[in-house]
């Protein structure tokens, strides 16, 4: 499960911390001295982690003298802080919540703590069940870097109700055409037709878009890492993107994310959503008002047989911290068989957090509850390509994202940009353009 690749420092925060990378104040062990051991941190403000914190007491509980203090921040803001924090080797955090994106690179420049002999050498934890695809993505030359709390592609979600009072029935593999012409079909004043991200962030609105520009036959960069984003593929995506939002979308998208779509799936405003699948476990839950009301298909297509992504949210421990013991024995606990009984037995089995375990889809009881989406998720996962995932070759791995250290500030950028035009503020044309500009200076960094 190895991934070799050079790995070099870019723009924005992580160029700044160069200077003070090679100072590292890591520690081998926790506290060791029989001292009360308090552990800072710092995750995304989702369903899933909010259901971490809630259950962290019973890890409390478990081991006296060990707290574990919840920072949490929006999915743009988490990024900036672990990534000026990490880089900096400033110390702040003891546990980090990251991406696919951020681990294998973080990892090769000695930022994080290599889990793969503690993780691997405990029986208990099963390391080997880790779903392979996620594992591979945190792996670089056989160390991993970071483990998944929870793993997903995207996939479309859909009020079964409202398509089957229109007489609509989505086939599992729909293309974005078939997706567009049931939202005009499903709109009205009081629900979206569909939900799509617009709120600017390379994490945020870039996430499904990428994903559309791909199937579409764009993508960032070429092979000899020259950017095309002022092409016609990008134009016809981005147009597309707009005109169904335009059409069919909720009101301000610029204002919409993950978290702002699942509330209005959930309040009926919205009748359609492609996201990430994790979502799924969240529109089920017992607590959901649309819980069994809803159906799941592959992520919409247009050129490609497949337009999911594969992200993992994963834990990983700073090489800074000076608990590493005790940060590593929590980590384990978290993304443990254990975890996810727990989760099942005190939250609900459609909570368990998906993507991350083999095992937890032969589980019966969470079988039963996700019965609606396992599958689905699970299939999807398996056949999304992160080598090749749009119509021509690219040279980096990965979907919905570029792997370079630029790649925030370029996506951050260039997402404003589109943000821009979606709310009519400018053209596409000015938008690509602009947005290209930005992305050669990173691509020319790559050269060579």
């Amino acid at each position: 499960m190895s991934k070799t690749r050079a790995i070099t420092l870019g723009a924005g925060t992580l160029t700044a911390a160069l200077v003070l990378a090679g100072c590292s104040g890591g520690s081998d062990s926790g506290s060791g001295d029989g001292e009360d051991v308090t552990l800072t941190l710092a995750t995304v403000n989702n369903g899933q982690m909010k259901d971490m914190e809630q259950l962290k007491s019973q890890y409390e509980t478990e081991n006296p003298g060990v707290t574990v203090n919840f920072q949490v921040m929006e999915e743009a803001d988490l990024r900036a802080a672990v990534t000026a924090d990490v880089a900096s080797q400033a110390g702040q955090y003891d546990i980090v919540t990251i991406g696919a994106y951020e681990a294998p690179q973080w990892g090769s420049n000695g930022w994080l703590v290599d889990l793969s002999e503690p993780l691997g050498s405990d029986a208990d934890y099963d390391l080997d069940d880790i779903l392979p695809p996620v594992r591979q993505a945190l792996t670089v030359d056989d160390k991993l870097y970071a483990v998944p709390f929870y793993g997903e592609s995207s996939i479309l979600m859909y009020n079964k109700e409202v398509l089957d009072a229109e007489g609509i029935t989505l086939s599992e593999n729909p293309t974005w055409e078939e997706v567009s012409e049931a939202a005009a079909a499903v709109n009205t004043d009081d629900m979206a037709g569909i939900c799509m991200r617009g709120k600017p962030g390379w994490g945020d609105l870039f996430a499904p878009l990428t994903t559309v520009i791909q199937t579409h036959g764009g993508n960032w960069y070429d092979e000899e890492w020259n950017a095309t984003v002022d092409t016609p593929e990008w134009k016809e995506a981005v147009t597309f993107y707009k005109t169904m939002l335009d059409e069919s979308g909720q009101p301000d998208p610029v204002s919409y994310s993950f978290n702002e779509c699942l509330t209005a799936v959930k309040e009926d405003k919205a009748a359609m959503w492609a996201d990430a699948s994790v979502a799924a476990s969240l529109l089920e839950a017992e607590d959901s008002p649309v819980a069994g009301k809803m159906g799941y298909a592959h992520m919409p297509v247009d050129e490609t047989d497949e337009s999911g992504w594969l992200w993992s949210w994963n834990l990983a421990i700073p090489e800074t911290t000076q608990n590493q013991d005790a940060a590593l024995d929590f980590v384990k606990w978290a993304t443990s068989k254990e975890y996810q009984q727990l989760v099942g037995e005190e939250l609900g089995w459609s909570l368990v957090p998906p993507g991350a375990r083999t095992s937890t889809y032969s589980i019966p009881e969470y079988e039963e509850a996700a019965a609606a989406y396992a599958p689905i998720t699970l299939d999807v996962i398996s056949a999304v390509d992160p080598v090749q995932p749009g119509v021509n070759p690219q040279p980096w791995i990965g979907i919905q994202y570029v792997s370079i250290p630029e790649f925030q500030d370029v996506g951050n950028q260039c997402a404003q940009m589109i943000a821009d035009y979606i709310a009519d503020r400018s053209t596409v044309d000015e938008a690509l353009q602009s947005c290209q500009a930005v992305a050669q200076k990173a691509g020319d960094a790559q050269k060579g």
